[in-house]
């Protein structure tokens, strides 16, 4: 019997090494996932840095894929294709040229050894949720509802929704 593909985000973001084409890069870097299908992406975001605020802006975005890998295979996954555009992890909230978030998989909650299922703090998260919802304005968070609201109680965080270079569109 052939595995029934789940739908699964994902939170791109970057703020290091021309930001812009890194992102781009990953679309079709995870286009490329085996067993996997990128369905959807948002349009790029810069947002302010959270957390350790001495660093340049954030470019972000969300993906949207169709996928058979099993959640901790896709975040997996994820964490290689990290390590592969060269992102160290020197520190919490640290400047990076690739940062890959599982937001959601399908409905599923889930806390296990390194997988929190929604993203913990997704909800909070103006540069999360705007591109969430160019993709996916009907979408809901397992266990707190419709993300749109909860878009509106992040309304202190500024984003700002970029046009994306035209020639790394290709996916």
């Amino acid at each position: 019997m052939k595995p029934v593909a789940q739908r699964a985000f994902i939170g791109l973001g970057s703020n290091l090494s021309e930001p812009e084409y890194q992102i781009q890069s990953a679309f079709i870097e995870l286009a490329r996932l085996p067993h996997t299908r990128l369905t959807a992406r948002s349009s790029l975001y810069r947002s302010a840095p959270v957390g350790y605020a001495d660093q340049p802006d954030f470019i972000n975005a969300v993906a949207w894929l169709e996928t058979t890998l099993a959640p901790l295979q896709l975040l997996q996954a994820l964490f290689d294709l990290e390590h592969r555009f060269g992102r160290e992890r020197t520190f919490r909230n640290a400047p990076r040229i690739l940062d890959l978030d599982l937001l959601l998989y399908d409905g599923l909650i889930c806390h296990e050894h390194g997988l929190t299922l929604p993203h913990p703090r997704m909800h909070k998260r103006a540069f999360v949720l705007a591109p969430l919802l160019e993709i996916a304005p009907d979408c809901a968070i397992p266990g707190r509802g419709a993300a749109y609201p909860w878009l509106k109680t992040c309304a202190g965080q500024t984003v700002e929704r970029l046009e994306p270079p035209q020639e790394l569109l290709r996916a």
